[in-house]
């Protein structure tokens, strides 16, 4: 079993790379181009202790390990990890020039903060596999200045105003990212559309093996994993393109297929329910008033 790796501070972070010692114990940004480049080896199993966002600027390609999952750490993409992530990096060709940055920050940076309390709203830092953010020219230069701002407020001497204005810089950067997660969803419509299709078509597979049944409804998580993405992409991907989350989708399907199968069989509603994965029939009696207006039973006496 692979030795994973521990980094709980920002400090050995600078110490792993032979970076300098950064100029506050929670926050610091970290220039690719300023690196030396016999520090740039592959690195083991990690998990950090902080939030991190690396924006690569070079060639060739990195082979990021995220979970489980890996994926190419391409030019001009952004990616983010949380406290608690497991990730491992296969670098190419490492005498290549670089450019780019790392921007670092440590959780208890923003403990007490309107930043801290939001921070699992910015749901890209559990994105897994395929999911970088992927930068236009204009969005790179434009994250690059803030990144910049911020770390000219890190070289200024400390006063009682440095927490407000640093952690202001991470949430206005933050914000930003966000803003480009959602221009994303929209230019990749297409792909995003395939993601609907194939979801569809696991639902279907799903709830025609009776197998599979007896495990239950399914979770969103299921269908996330079956779709190999995580969770809240998928979520959020499902918003943008149709206004309703996994579960939702979920939901749809069962009552439309539960409509067919109310009209086409003799089988009591309790058997029905039993057979689309409900423990208890009455929440699928809950479930289906919800989303028609009727109960089951009144459903097929008026249809």
């Amino acid at each position: 079993m692979d030795e994973i790796r521990k980094v709980n501070t920002i400090s050995e972070t600078h110490d792993l790379i032979g970076y300098a010692k950064p100029n506050h114990p929670l926050i610091s940004v970290i220039d690719f181009s300023k690196i030396d480049t016999e520090n740039i080896q592959d690195h083991p199993k990690t998990i950090t202790g902080f939030y991190s966002i690396h924006l690569k600027n070079f060639n060739p390609t990195c082979n990021w390990v995220y979970g489980r999952k890996k994926f190419d750490f391409q030019e001009g993409t952004l990616v983010f990890l949380a406290p608690g992530q497991v990730t491992s990096v296969q670098s190419n060709n490492s005498n290549n020039e670089r450019s780019g940055w790392a921007l670092l920050f440590h959780p208890d940076l923003i403990r007490g903060t309107q930043l801290g309390e939001k921070i699992k709203n910015y749901t890209f830092f559990s994105y897994d596999v395929n999911e970088a953010l992927h930068l236009s020219e204009q969005e790179k230069v434009l994250l690059t200045e803030l990144v910049k701002t911020l770390e000219h407020e890190l070289n200024t001497n400390i006063d009682k105003h440095s927490k407000t204005l640093l952690v202001s810089n991470v949430e206005l950067i933050l914000n930003y990212c966000n803003r480009y997660y959602d221009r994303q969803f929209i230019t990749r419509s297409n792909e995003n559309k395939d993601v609907i299709v194939k979801l569809e078509k696991y639902l279907d597979q799903y709830f025609d093996n009776e197998d599979n049944l007896e495990k239950g409804i399914p979770a969103a998580g299921d269908c996330a994993q079956a779709l190999n993405i995580s969770t809240n992409y998928l979520g959020d991907l499902l918003r943008k393109e149709t206004g309703k989350n996994t579960q939702e989708h979920i939901h749809t399907f069962i009552i439309e297929r539960a409509k067919s199968v109310l009209l086409s069989s003799n089988s009591s509603v309790k058997e029905i329910a039993y057979e689309l994965g409900f423990n208890y029939p009455q929440y699928f009696n809950k479930l289906f008033k919800q989303k028609t207006g009727l109960t089951p039973a009144e459903y097929r006496k008026f249809n």
